[in-house]
């Protein structure tokens, strides 16, 4: 068997870096981008839970994505979430989770 590894193209460093922890082609930007668009929308959501007409939910609305941009980026978020379709577990490690886990593994 051999060692699947996609080679960096522009900045879709959470692409490439998610296929080579997979092992194969199993996302594209516009897979990522999809995920990125969810989040905003969930975001929007809980923004508009404090009134669609406070400042606070319109100057959301005037920022750009947190989630993704043209150039390629993806944030954590989308690749966390990108790693649960396949039953994966993305813990961050400066969580207390990780702590325990260098601990007692």
């Amino acid at each position: 068997e051999s060692i699947f590894h996609e080679k960096q193209e522009g900045s879709l460093c959470a692409q490439h870096c998610l296929n080579n922890l997979l092992q194969g082609e199993y996302f594209s930007p516009v897979e990522l981008s999809s995920i990125a668009h969810q989040l905003d929308e969930e975001e929007r959501m809980r923004m508009a839970e404090g009134g669609v007409t406070s400042e606070d939910y319109r100057t959301f609305l005037q920022q750009p994505s947190g989630n993704m941009d043209d150039s390629g980026f993806f944030s954590i978020q989308v690749i966390s979430n990108a790693l649960k379709v396949w039953g994966l577990e993305l813990i961050l490690f400066n969580s207390p989770e990780y702590q325990r886990l260098r601990i007692d593994p």
